[in-house]
């Protein structure tokens, strides 16, 4: 269990809600299908994908992503989410949950991905288009308002909690200080004055997926919202090299703007092996080595 209140679904309690809800698809094969910070999720036959959040507060994402993403998807190259079914709160389970289309593909990887070049400039194109899309007249406010696509400084408290924390854990592995430095060589500066857009707001490699190399879909919009760009662009430091320098190149941001995109990715680090410290340990090794390459190219660039 990765939070507080955490909610546990297993394959009996999926098939219990499928039973309920929708009976002609109780029957079908169910396997496992990956795990995330917010939710789990069964592949369900051939076609579908059973999402079920870890908590109340996590379930609270699924209906701006059955609101926005038919809209969006019609207007993106990539492929995403298609939503296909609501489930309701059970006894079982009372919080809601959601089943979605199946899409085929992999996470990227050494095995995946030969060519991470074309693959930095594929998600380079996604960003572009999904941030070119008119907002369709709403703001950020209430559930599109995540704090991806704010104020750095708005989270400087936190952030500042979860170096603490990093001190006293991981100190003699990795340099605090020096993260510590680039996040307030960041806060001190203005916030970019670039306009609202959508966003998809965690666009690291487990959100991707990948067919023959390429670019093939861009999944989980759980942190969709509205707001400043430069948080969007936080992920490319899970990508080798050769990826971010494609990406880099395809967006054309300003150094301040990839200033702020770093202290972003800091803060997702930092805060990720603050939160997961005694529960996913997997998860705390990819945020330390993202917190790595940033230092790496911090001394290199």
């Amino acid at each position: 269990m990765l939070h507080e209140n955490e909610i546990p679904a297993d394959e009996a309690v999926v098939r219990s809600l499928l039973r309920a809800q929708r009976p002609e698809w109780a029957t079908l094969s169910m396997s496992p299908a990956g795990a995330g910070t917010d939710n789990t999720m069964y592949r369900l036959g051939d076609d579908l994908l059973v999402r079920v959040p870890r908590t109340a507060d996590k379930a609270r994402a699924l209906h701006k992503e059955r609101t926005w993403l038919p809209r969006l998807g019609k207007l993106l190259t990539c492929r995403i989410p298609e939503p296909v079914h609501a489930g309701a709160p059970a006894a079982g389970f009372p919080i809601p949950w959601s089943v979605y289309r199946w899409i085929d593909g992999a996470e990227p990887g050494p095995t995946t991905v030969q060519d991470w070049k074309s693959f930095g400039t594929d998600l380079a194109t996604f960003v572009r288009e999904l941030h070119s899309i008119d907002l369709m007249g709403v703001a950020r406010a209430g559930e599109l308002s995540w704090y991806r696509g704010g104020s750095l400084t708005a989270c400087d408290e936190w952030i500042r909690s979860c170096f603490e924390d990093c001190r006293t854990n991981i100190a003699a592995e990795l340099d605090v200080e020096s993260l510590e430095r680039l996040w307030h060589a960041a806060i001190g500066l203005p916030e970019p004055s670039r306009p609202h857009v959508w966003l998809h707001g965690d666009l690291r490699p487990a959100n991707l997926l990948v067919a023959d190399g390429r670019l093939q879909a861009v999944i989980d919009f759980g942190g969709l919202s509205v707001g400043s760009p430069t948080a969007e662009h936080a992920p490319v430091w899970d990508l080798p090299y050769q990826a971010r320098e494609a990406y880099w190149n395809a967006v054309d941001l300003d150094d301040h703007s990839w200033t702020h995109a770093r202290a972003w990715a800091i803060a997702v680090g930092i805060s990720g092996i603050s939160y997961y410290w005694n529960t996913w340990p997997a998860f705390v090794a990819e945020c330390r080595a993202r917190l790595e390459t940033i230092l790496t190219d911090a001394a290199t660039r």
